[in-house]
Formats: C-alpha cells, structure tokens, sequence
C-alpha cells in the first residue's frame, strides 16, 4: 500500500528528525511546509512519513478541513512530481481506509481542491473516464476548475473530441480554460481555430495573446507573430509581461527587421523592461546583432551597469562579435569579463571559440582558449567545441587534421562537423577524403539532401560523372529531397 509501505523505509532514517522538527507544529504550518517546498521531494516525503506516523491523514469526520488542508497541498506536490501516478494511489487508498473506517458509508470529503490535481495526474484513458464520472456524481459538473481540469486532461491524453465536448459543454468558463484550448490549438499547427478562440474570448488576457504569438515565433512566422503583437498592444491596449517581450524578440530577428527591433526597443524601454529586466535587455542585444547592427548591441551592452550583467550579457556580446567575424573584440570582451571575475560556461565558450575560428585570428589563440577551458575551467569538451575547432582547422585547409579531430569526437550528434568537412572538400577539390566523409554522413544522418548534392557536385568537379550521376540516383532510391534554398528578401 502507497499510503503505507511506500513510506516506510524514508520514515526509518529521517524519524528522529521529524519527530523534532514537525511534531509540534501545526496543522496549519504543516500545510504551509508542503506549499513552499512542493518542488523538493525529500522533504515532501518526510512530511508524507510524519502524517502517516501522526494519524493526521486519518481524522474523525469533525475534523475532515483539517485533513483536506493537507492531504489536497499533498497530492498536489505528487501530481506534480517525476511520478504523478502517486497521487492517484494515494487518493484510492484513503478513500478505500475512509470506506473502511466509516460505517455509514458517507462519502469522502473530498472537495475540488482534490480533483483539480488528480486529473492533471491523470494519463490514463480509463482512469480519466472514471474521475470524469465522478466528478458529475458529485456535483462537480458545475464547476470552473474542475471543468477546466477535465479539458486539460483528455487534451494531454490525445482524447481531443471529448475535450472539445467537455468545453463546449461548460456553461462558465474562465481565462485558464480558454488558454487550455488556444494552447493545444497552436501546438497542433491550427494557427486559424486558435485565433478564431482568441477573438472569441470574453475576455482576453497576455497570457493569451502570448500563446499564440509564441507560437507563430516557434513555426517560423514572425510576421503574423509580429502583427499579432503590435495588435494586442494598439487594439486591445493589453501591456505585454517580460514573457510577451522575449517571445517577440527571436520573432523580430528572424524577420530581420532593424526598424522593427528599434520599435521594439522604444516600446520596452517606455514600458520599463529595460533596464529592469536584464533578461529583456540580453534578448534585445542579441536582436540587434542579429538584425545586423552590431553598433546597437555594443551600445545597449555598455549602457547596462557592470552589476546588473550577469553571463548572459558577456556572452551574448561575445557571440554578436563573433557572428560578425570580429574576432579581436570578441576575445577582448571575453577577457574584460574574466577581470571581473565571471566564470564563462559551455555557451561561453563555444561563442569565443566561434569568434577565433570567423575572425581568422591566429591558431595559437585558440588553442589557448581550448586548453583554458579544459585545465582551466574544467570544463569537457561536447561536439560544438570541437566542431569549433574542426572549424578553424579547415578554414586554415588543415583537412586531414580535421578529418582526425572529427574521427575522435565522442558523440554521435556529429553530422555537422562531417558536414563542414564536406563543404571544405568541395573548396579544396580533395575528393577522396570527401568520399570517406560522406560514407560517416550516411551513417549518422542519410536523409539530408544536400550532402547528396555536394559530394555529385565534387565528383562532377573532378570529372567523374558516372560517379556523380550515382549519387544522384541514390537519391531516388532512398526518397530523399534537397530543400530549395529561400530568401527573407522580397
């Protein structure tokens, strides 16, 4: 029995110290322990032990808001743990120990508050059916939350068509249950449904508006997502929160829009997210690099006091330079950021590495920022710190040493650097090794189109045809597609 066993060995080692530490506190403070520590299951299952060792899970009938005001913040903290099905276990068995020990056979005195998490506990069709039920025997079909709950879960379960009915069924709804449906809506693509909701709404919100907007941004439309922004902002006079802004930003650059960034910008700044938000304020530099105005960027960064930057900000400049190809700053500022005594991490030092190899500076260089990044700040190289270092080794023509680095990389996410190898064969007309790099294409990754294309294109340079025309009847025997190459430019 969960209620039981489950607990028992965590009960044996940590007894002494809840006994001291909770014994003496009260129901309330108990409730309190479980709401601030909800994401820490130690604690929440010592808290668990002491209300089995203690009876408070099993109060007479008188006292059942007392036992509520735990048992929902505790099922609550499993629904939303690596397990979740615990919270239905513990449910099922305190309403089997209620059945037992109350012989008038009265139901259980659980209230709304105790169904909201099991059904977002609730993954299985038959389980969700039958709390579905339940809920409408006792008197719940009325009720916003648990309603909303319902939705959510047959959404998460796949179950679409009885979510729908469970939604247009609710003679209330609020904003949580709109989102819920806008939500699912534009995770499935169904960008027209989600809006024809969003306009339907009663009562919109920026939760809402940034659903959508996030989504558009994540499926590579910024400028329906830009649109739906300015929108919210001029038609609904709805101020976006600091997850609005960081939403649009990546949708701005993508779009590549200067003046666009610009408006952005102006708007934050009026509204206050800059310089509050430091998370706002390294988005907008990143923006602004990538909208190709590296002179924005350095300026927003230097006019953020050194102690409101945090890595983020250091890093962020450090990549704007380094897509720039302007290798020198990049490592100056990596190097002003180590003067005031900030750690760089993985990121970080990808985007210095990134910056030596595009800014063509010397190998010396960096080497010595690989090695410090290893003795130094201990820090194991991954796949992108040594597809850095292929990088730089095959801009310098290096091939076969690059050919060796790549052949040592310990992962198997390594297509791009055989990829980049590939291109620099094609630069330095070496079919053979191109051969050889292909052959690791194709056994990591044999349906990217464009690898096909490059190596016929390399054996068509050296003039063998019979060879390229081979590859490009590969192509047809395995189905695979070369992407047609696009602009943003119109």
């Amino acid at each position: 029995m969960f209620l039981f066993a489950s607990c028992r060995p965590i009960a044996c080692r940590s007894y002494t110290i809840i006994k001291r530490s909770y014994t003496n506190l009260s129901i309330q403070h108990l409730h309190d322990l479980l709401r601030k520590n909800a994401s820490n299951p130690r604690i929440i299952h010592q808290l668990h032990s002491h209300f089995i060792t203690a009876g408070l899970l099993l109060l007479p009938q008188e006292q059942d808001s007392k036992k509520l005001l735990l048992f929902n913040p505790l099922l609550r903290c499993y629904s939303l743990g690596e397990t979740p099905l615990r919270a239905y276990f513990l449910y099922d068995q305190l309403q089997q120990l209620h059945f037992l020990s109350d012989h008038d056979q009265r139901l259980p005195p659980f209230d709304s508050f105790t169904y909201v998490p099991l059904l977002k506990a609730t993954s299985n069709p038959l389980q969700g059916n039958g709390l579905h039920g339940l809920t409408l025997k006792l008197g719940f079909g009325f009720h916003v939350y648990v309603q909303t709950a319902l939705v959510g879960m047959y959404l998460s379960s796949g179950n679409r068509v009885d979510a729908y009915k469970v939604f247009d069924e609710m003679p209330e709804r609020n904003s949580v249950t709109w989102n819920v449906m806008i939500t699912d809506l534009t995770n499935l693509g169904e960008f027209e449904k989600a809006l024809s909701l969003l306009e339907n709404m009663p009562k919109r919100t920026v939760v809402s508006w940034t659903i959508l907007i996030d989504g558009y941004a994540r499926v590579n439309k910024p400028k329906e997502a830009i649109l739906l922004f300015w929108r919210m902002v001029a038609c609904d006079a709805i101020k976006p929160n600091e997850i609005t802004v960081l939403t649009i930003l990546p949708a701005v650059w993508s779009f590549g829009d200067l003046r666009m960034c610009g408006l952005v910008h102006g708007y934050v700044v009026k509204t206050g997210f800059v310089p509050r938000d430091i998370r706002v304020t390294n988005s907008l530099i990143d923006a602004y690099a990538k909208c190709g105005c590296i002179r924005s960027s350095l300026k927003l960064f230097t006019e953020v006091p050194k102690e409101r930057k945090n890595l983020v900000s250091w890093t962020t400049m450090i990549s704007a330079f380094a897509m720039h190809g302007m290798g020198k700053e990049a490592v100056n500022m990596f190097k002003d950021m180590e003067r005031l005594g900030l750690r760089p991490n993985r990121v970080t030092m990808v985007s210095v590495l990134n910056a030596c190899s595009h800014g063509g500076l010397a190998e010396e260089e960096f080497l010595d920022f690989f090695n410090k990044m290893v003795s130094k700040y201990k820090i194991t190289p991954d796949v992108k710190h040594y597809g850095c270092l292929v990088d730089m080794l095959r801009r310098k023509g290096r091939l076969e040493e690059a050919e060796r680095i790549a052949l040592e990389i310990p992962s198997d996410q390594k297509a791009v650097v055989w990829r980049m190898l590939l291109g620099a064969c094609s630069v330095y007309d070496y079919p053979e090794m191109a051969e050889r790099v292909t052959k690791k294409l194709m056994e990591l990754e044999r349906s990217h189109g464009g690898d096909y294309v490059l190596m016929s294109n390399i054996f068509c340079g050296s003039g063998r045809f019979a060879d390229a025309q081979r590859f490009r009847k590969l192509m047809d025997v395995r189905g695979v597609a070369k992407l047609p190459g696009h602009s943003q430019l119109t």
